[in-house]
């Protein structure tokens, strides 16, 4: 089977954590960075975020999203670069193009899908923007698009400020839009011989998971539904962090039947009312209960409160850290890594699903504009041609 191959002009999260996912899957991810001009660091900035790892454009906060890919650098302002692009997307079979710069600048670097299908009929094109090519001026960064798509108001305590989700979920959930659209794509190419336009919009795919909020408003719904909830479930009731002896638990109540096992336990047997035995109920009393069950579990170890609760089937977790999570068990043998160059191995989050006879070490990424050379020469540009493209600011010199 032929190895996919995808071309991408790609920098922050959103594009390249899509683009990973291809990596995942054993493709070749060639990513494509903008030729420094010297108004500022070359390249993607998030290649310059967080701590040192081994050199100054491979940082931190760069490295997991961009394991097991190729960079090259190119000047897509001038006609040259823009020339370069084509030739590679035709000459290296590209599958799939992906972007996630604004949709004003597709035209003048050439990147746009009716350029880049000129050179190549059959190819897959995947942009990322905040708001869709309607909206072509708008930038958007994860946290913006959280305030606008209703996350921020939905998240941290009803008596405080709105609150920031604290994982970059729109960045995630638009990456996996390309992923899960070009996927599709492909399967319509496989019996059309066609390519496609994808476009993904930030705020859209956010909205998309508005999916217990949103349609409440035309059931004429309460305002405290479509807003800040803190710990609680806006609808299974109780649901919450508890406090135990030795720290905090979190405790999910999903029906009846697990409610009504939960208080034939001897520890919580006096909760148990007859207005508590629905949800309905159990929601109209919430403060009442969700008062009473902390002021039993503040008096029992965590350990005591897991028992009743794996006793009663009731789901239930620890609130875990990041490095906890890391050393869970259904976890820790799943979790990729890369290696540095000095041979540290890094340990990385586990792929979203497992893989039939998927890897889990991936190399470690490359630095700024590292592959442009071997990549235009396989894609049959001579030396010379190359050295021509270098004194012409068209690629690293």
């Amino acid at each position: 089977m032929k190895r996919r191959t995808v071309l991408s002009l790609e920098q922050a999260l959103s594009m390249p954590y899509a683009t990973l996912r291809f990596v995942q899957l054993g493709w070749r991810v060639i990513r494509i960075e903008a030729l420094g001009a010297g108004k500022g660091l070359p390249g993607d900035p998030n290649r310059y975020i967080g701590k040192r790892v081994v050199d100054d454009d491979r940082r931190s906060y760069y490295v997991a999203p961009n394991v097991g890919k190729e960079a090259i650098a190119l000047n897509l302002k001038s006609e040259d670069g823009r020339q370069v692009l084509k030739r590679l997307v035709k000459e290296l079979d590209v599958d799939v193009f992906c972007c996630n710069t604004v949709p004003e600048r597709y035209n003048g670097l050439g990147i746009d899908y009716a350029t880049l299908s000129s050179a190549k009929p059959d190819l897959i094109w995947a942009g990322i923007s905040a708001l869709g090519p309607e909206y072509p001026d708008v930038p958007g960064y994860d946290p913006v698009v959280q305030a606008m798509a209703g996350y921020v108001e939905l998240t941290g305590d009803p008596n405080g400020t709105p609150v920031l989700c604290g994982v970059p979920v729109i960045d995630l959930k638009a990456g996996d839009e390309v992923y899960a659209n070009v996927m599709l794509a492909l399967a319509e190419r496989a019996e059309t011989g066609r390519g496609r336009e994808i476009n993904v919009s930030m705020l859209q795919a956010a909205a998309s998971w508005l999916i217990t909020t949103l349609p409440l408003i035309d059931f004429d719904c309460e305002p405290w539904e479509i807003t800040r909830a803190g710990n609680e479930h806006r609808k299974f009731v109780p649901t919450n962090v508890y406090p135990v002896r030795d720290g905090f638990l979190y405790m999910a109540i999903g029906s009846d039947v697990q409610w009504r096992r939960l208080v034939a336990r001897q520890h919580f047997a006096s909760l148990a009312t007859e207005e508590r035995l629905t949800n309905e109920g159990r929601i109209r009393d919430r403060k009442n209960l969700q008062r009473d069950i902390a002021a039993l579990t503040a008096k029992m170890s965590a350990e005591d409160v897991i028992a009743d609760l794996r006793a009663a089937g009731v789901p239930h977790s620890h609130i875990n850290g990041v490095a906890a999570v890391r050393n869970l068990e259904a976890l820790r043998n799943r979790l990729t890594s890369t290696t540095t160059p000095e041979g540290r191995r890094i340990r990385m989050q586990p792929m979203a699903v497992d893989l039939p006879g998927g890897v889990r070490e991936f190399p470690f990424p490359p630095k700024y504009g590292e592959h442009t050379r071997p990549v235009l020469r396989e894609a049959g540009f001579s030396d010379d041609e190359c050295r021509a493209l270098a004194a012409a600011g068209v690629i690293p010199g």
